[in-house]
């Protein structure tokens, strides 16, 4: 048996680390994430060679050094004749100390709806601004889209410092305008890094042309900073949105004895937050019914436990009407559990050309339930030129504002600052299935609801 690599020992104990680019068009967003795969040494031979042989194609050299380390995430033909970044691009890569997943994301307005999708899951996202351009008002979105996700950490990449002659005062400017738009948002100062992703400066290790810097690069400032889970002091409560009831058919089922299975009938769902252990009692929400966990059931096996994110089967002590779109939660004082609530007030990032009008008839999806809702009004949306809220009576593409929408059925939702599966839901086109906006309840959506006398009937 081979001894194990110092990394592959590393990685045993490393933490998993999400993070997402994000920027204006042409910032150089995929070049640095290509920076980041060639300099920590993630990119395969074979790989490397065909981004080689394209970079010649394509007279990419000289002082460039002969690699377009953009086409090592830029993979779609139409971004490859374009020279833009169109989908998602996800890679995996690994450094001594961490793992991570990075999604590059575009740059481009229309695509904004893939930086949301980049970033809901991150737990930190990279800003790259352009140091000659300045902040733009898509570097305002993003920040903006960031807040909204609740992203626990941002960082600001100023890229091209070296085409400003690695400039401390071009720098320091930039600075002091993310600083302004950070106070602007209430959030927390990002961590500043000037990097070139063509030179390699401060990308993965610390430049000399920039003496002036003394912080860390970008890699160690990934490498530094701790997930999202490991933020998360207190243990969160448990969560289980009800995919489908297995009632089994047929054969009996390995381990199980011929009595037993004819009468089993199981839960099957993903974990979205906390734990459950056989015996635990748990709420099905909506309907507010309290049982017992008797058994969980996970690829043919019996288990004690199970935790987010595993997908399993429960077994529940009592008959209980639940069906798919339910909700499993820890039995607990009624403040921590999920509110059921016909009236839903959330914060929504419009990602459709179709506007957003008040009287709009949507559909709603939450977890694995889909319902019908009326946009009763739009409360207000985000002027990214000062970060306020100003009156509005619709949304555009790429506005991100909050609006009042009645559900057909109750929902149970939670906080999204507190749960990010349960707290979060896609508004569906109901005439040709589209999605439209990406929503997260507002934390007072119940004191807000409770001002609200009238009742639309749908």
């Amino acid at each position: 048996m081979s001894t194990p690599t110092a990394v592959e020992t590393a990685l045993e104990h490393s933490t998993l680390f999400r993070f997402a680019t994000a920027g204006s068009v042409d910032d150089g967003k995929s070049t640095l994430v290509g920076r980041l795969l060639h300099d920590s040494k993630s990119v395969l031979a074979d790989q490397l060679d065909a981004v080689a042989r394209t970079s010649a194609e394509r007279g990419f050299g000289g002082e460039r050094g002969g690699l377009d380390l953009a086409l090592l995430t830029d993979g779609l033909r139409a971004e490859r004749e374009q020279g833009i970044t169109i989908d998602v691009a996800y890679r995996y890569f690994a450094t001594a100390n961490r793992t991570f997943i990075l999604a590059d994301t575009p740059g481009h307005v229309q695509y904004t709806k893939n930086t949301v999708t980049g970033a809901s899951t991150a737990d930190a996202v990279v800003v790259l601004i352009d140091a000659r351009k300045g902040v733009l008002e898509q570097t305002r979105r993003h920040l903006a889209v960031a807040r909204l996700l609740r992203v626990a950490h941002i960082i600001v990449a100023v890229n091209k410092i070296d085409l400003v002659d690695y400039s401390e005062a071009v720098f320091r400017d930039v600075e002091a305008q993310l600083k302004q738009a950070a106070r602007e948002l209430k959030v927390d100062e990002p961590a500043i890094i000037p990097v070139s992703a063509l030179e390699g400066d401060n990308v993965v290790d610390r430049s000399e042309k920039t003496p002036w810097y003394g912080g860390p690069s970008l890699l160690e400032t990934l490498e530094q900073l701790p997930a999202l889970a490991d933020l998360e002091t207190d243990v969160e409560a448990f969560r289980f949105p009800v995919q489908t009831v297995i009632r089994p058919q047929g054969a009996v089922a390995p381990g199980l004895d011929a009595d037993t299975y004819r009468d089993y009938r199981g839960y099957a769902g993903q974990v979205a937050a906390g734990s459950i252990r056989v015996g635990d009692a748990v709420t099905v929400q909506p309907a507010g019914r309290v049982t017992t966990v008797t058994g969980i059931d996970f690829a043919g096996q019996e288990l004690d436990e199970a935790f987010a994110p595993q997908s399993v089967v429960l077994r529940l002590a009592d008959d209980i009407d639940i069906a798919r779109g339910d909700l499993l939660a820890e039995a607990g004082p009624a403040a921590s559990l999920p509110q059921p609530t016909q009236d839903l007030y959330a914060a929504l990032c419009w990602l459709s050309p179709k506007p957003l009008k008040e009287g709009s008839r949507l559909l709603i999806k939450h977890g694995s339930r889909t319902v019908q809702g009326l946009v009763r009004q739009v409360i207000n949306k985000l002027d990214l030129a000062t970060f306020a809220d100003q009156p509005a009576s619709g949304l555009e593409l790429n506005d991100i504002g909050t609006v009042h929408i009645r559900l057909a059925a109750a929902l149970p939702v939670d906080n999204y600052i507190n749960f990010r599966r349960t707290g979060a839901f896609l508004v569906i086109d109901p005439s040709d299935g589209n999605t439209l906006a990406a929503g997260l309840v507002e934390s007072d959506h119940l004191e807000l609801a409770a001002r609200e006398d009238e009742r639309y009937d749908i």
